[in-house]
């Protein structure tokens, strides 16, 4: 926490707000998925963004249906490469026919 960053529970005094309403007010505005401004994604970020576990993600990766890539030691998934398997998976009929 930077120096000049009030704790949550010292803004809610200040503007005399409960410190849950606040919170929850904070919650509802953020981006759901995290950071959308991210280029590449860690594993257990992009399976989140496509409702998958990690452990099927990496299926998906050691496959190649996934892109990715290493840096250095770390394994990063290019949030386009998300977008891409998912138009596929939806032209490939997986979603086409009910359930």
């Amino acid at each position: 926490m930077h120096r000049s960053e009030l704790p949550l529970a010292q803004i809610a005094d200040l503007l005399d707000v409960p410190e849950d309403d606040l919170r929850t007010l904070i919650s509802e505005h953020r981006p759901a998925g995290g950071d959308t401004t991210l280029v590449a994604l860690t594993v257990a970020e992009a399976a989140r963004r496509i409702g998958i576990g990690r452990t099927k993600l990496y299926e998906y990766v050691t496959s190649g249906e996934i892109a990715s890539v290493k840096i250095g030691s770390l394994r990063r998934i290019p949030a386009e490469a998300v977008n891409d398997f998912l138009a596929r998976r939806l032209t490939a009929s997986d979603f086409g026919a009910a359930a």
